[in-house]
């Protein structure tokens, strides 16, 4: 990636997880072991385009999430390659059988998630799941992936399926932005640095990165220079980079979907505190259930909204040149 933030081509695109969906259904001839598992919502998922173009590796399970799950093991364990998928919050509710049919047996499983965190939008706190990330990043051998925009979202769809190994990814519901090109690269376990900056860095992942980006132009007409970090692997997190940008910036913002218990904020934090302490910033949802509303209105109320990232950045400094 360059140095400066990367255009936004157009302002708005495919969800993540129809993007994710296209994907699929494009790489199935590449990946002939391939199935995918549904529990009947394959139009919520972006799925429905596996089921109209190989009906035959397509796995009805209906409302049955934990069969689905630990069905999951069993074909991996045969050879298969297997995608699970359903509502972020329906895979809590399978949480025991991902952590022992596939983390524990060390399947080659993946599981995909759409509709993550305030995204979900009017379907209300019941649909958000807002600690999905948290309770993934917790089983051992899990990675634990959450793509920024559409094009992010299908080279992530390739790179799970060439990885060994049982996935996590959140996809997502809502019209995303596109942040970018054709040429863009998709590395497990890499961050990239979208725009540079020497005052605060901001790690951010899925729908954050756009609104990390908009803080960032925001703060550069008070002339805060933000480096804005793209961080889509939750686990394993790119330590040597986080030491980097703790190193050169002082300080530094998280900014996710999602409680700021246990997910990115967590996991930075984490690296932080073994590598390059420093002040640290947080912006997530605040340990409380979501409500009903747009996505963008619930981003604003809950503070994980671009002026969020500003004032939470803005914080950050002042402990830097306080301490």
């Amino acid at each position: 990636m360059g140095s400066e933030a990367p255009a936004l081509i157009g302002t708005s695109g495919d969800s993540l997880r129809e993007s994710f969906g296209k994907a699929l259904s494009e790489l199935a001839r590449e990946f002939p072991n391939l199935v995918v598992l549904d529990a009947d919502i394959a139009g919520g998922t972006g799925v429905h385009h596996f089921r109209k173009s190989h009906p035959e590796r397509f796995l009805q399970f209906g409302i049955a999430e934990q069969n689905m799950m630990a069905a999951a093991g069993g074909l991996a364990a045969v050879g298969m390659l297997p995608v699970v998928t359903t509502f972020a919050v329906f895979c809590l509710r399978a949480i025991e059988q991902a952590r022992l049919s596939l983390a524990y047996s060390r399947r080659n499983a993946k599981i995909v998630a759409s509709h993550p965190g305030l995204d979900v939008g009017p379907d209300g706190a019941s649909a958000q799941a807002l600690e999905d990330l948290a309770a993934f990043r917790a089983i051992p051998g899990m990675t634990v992936i959450s793509p920024a925009d559409p094009i992010e979202t299908a080279l992530a769809t390739r790179a799970i399926l060439e990885f060994d190994g049982p996935v996590y990814m959140r996809t997502g519901r809502s019209p995303a932005k596109r942040l970018f090109g054709a040429d863009h690269r998709f590395e497990i376990g890499k961050g990239q640095v979208l725009r540079q900056g020497t005052d605060v860095t901001v790690v951010a992942c899925g729908v954050e990165v756009a609104r990390a980006l908009e803080a960032a132009e925001q703060l550069a007409s008070q002339d805060v220079a933000v480096r804005v970090v793209n961080m889509p692997t939750i686990k394993p997190i790119d330590t040597v980079l986080l030491a980097r940008c703790a190193e050169e910036t002082g300080c530094v913002v998280t900014a996710e979907d999602h409680n700021i218990n246990g997910g990115l904020g967590g996991a930075v934090a984490e690296a932080l505190a073994a590598t390059r302490p420093c002040p640290i910033e947080f912006v997530g949802v605040r340990d409380v259930f979501g409500a009903s509303g747009e996505p963008e209105e619930l981003a604003v109320l809950f503070g994980i909204g671009s002026g969020g990232i500003v004032e939470a950045a803005k914080k950050a400094i002042a402990r830097k040149r306080a301490a």
